[in-house]
């Protein structure tokens, strides 16, 4: 046999190899379990949309997917995480709107959330309602407004943190109606919710889910929600739209995003099929009793919608001085 045909026998065989090894290696994802990493204590509102993707892709998969809750440090603590991990597609971060602000709140993060990376899928956008206690006044948003206009710096508005998207959707209130109130920041909603339910503050950007049982018993008085229709969980409450407030879009999402380099093909998977877990009726069902809804987007659209996400916020940020 010819030595140059050798050569190219040998090549070719190696070729192939490399190409078979290569679709087994594609087709096999995950071999063993993931990890899914959420940068915050367990119980809040991020558990439904961690839960609900975690269990089903576990199903599909036939590996589970481990929910690791790393909070502390304004998220950043579960976030620096994930971006020192392999990028080998074996662990996967949840994203909120943390990881949109705190770009602009902590100029010297270890990590560049535009260049470490990557969009994966969105599990399921999350709407804000703006909420009263049942001694207010107001009982509208434009009541609110007068109220606030009346008592310029006097109202106070109770966040969950300083940065937080319940902070954003304040601020930006406030610049679109032109009023001035007061931050009251608590670090996180448990006792807001009893300070607000007393009337020891005047109102609040709430999740659905915090909120419903306290709006069901006739303790707060729910007057608008984010979003472009109304709520399923509250289809009673007008969008800010219906309220005669426009260009108030500040609702927020939940996705996964991984280490930028994880292989196209395995960010391709995950993102399908949690498409498939978001198509399901159950599924559909699930969110809406968290008072959120299923949000669809490939992979491609996640990434544009961070970098839109990013911008919008950090000019809420700049023009409202917002520090730590």
């Amino acid at each position: 046999m010819p030595k140059n045909y050798c050569t190219l026998l040998c090549v070719f065989l190696l070729i192939s190899t490399l190409v078979v090894d290569g679709s087994f290696a594609q087709q096999a994802y995950p071999i063993k379990p993931v990890r899914f990493v959420v940068p915050y204590p367990p119980g809040g509102s991020t558990d439904p949309m961690a839960r609900l993707a975690a269990v089903k892709l576990s199903e599909i998969w036939g590996y589970q997917v481990v929910v690791d809750n790393r909070p502390g440090g304004s998220t950043i603590i579960g976030t620096e995480a994930v971006a020192k991990a392999a990028a080998d597609g074996y662990t996967m971060l949840l994203a909120s709107s943390a990881l949109l602000t705190t770009p602009s709140l902590f100029p010297r993060l270890s990590y560049n959330v535009l260049t470490d990376f990557t969009g994966v899928a969105t599990i399921g956008k999350s709407r804000h309602v703006l909420v009263l206690p049942m001694v207010s006044p107001a009982n509208s948003l434009a009541d609110l407004i007068a109220l606030a206009r009346s008592k310029p710096g006097q109202l106070n508005f109770a966040t969950s943190g300083v940065g937080a998207n319940t902070h954003m959707n304040s601020e930006l209130l406030m610049s679109i109606v032109g009023i001035k109130m007061n931050h009251i920041p608590y670090k996180g909603s448990g006792i807001l919710i009893t300070d607000l339910v007393s009337g020891r503050v005047d109102l609040s950007f709430q999740v659905p889910i915090t909120v419903l049982s306290h709006i069901q018993a006739g303790k707060l008085k729910p007057i608008a929600i984010t979003g472009e229709t109304r709520a399923p969980a509250l289809p009673e409450v007008p969008t800010f739209a219906e309220s005669g407030v426009q260009g108030f879009s500040t609702g927020g999402w939940f996705g996964i995003v991984m280490r930028t380099g994880t292989p196209s093909l395995i960010i391709n998977k995950i993102s399908s099929d949690m498409a498939v877990v978001l198509a399901n009726q159950e599924s559909k069902d699930y969110l809406i009793k968290q008072g959120s809804e299923a949000f669809t987007l490939s992979s491609t659209q996640v990434n544009a919608l961070i970098r839109a996400d990013i911008a919008k916020f950090a000019k809420i940020i700049k023009d409202s001085n917002i520090k730590l």
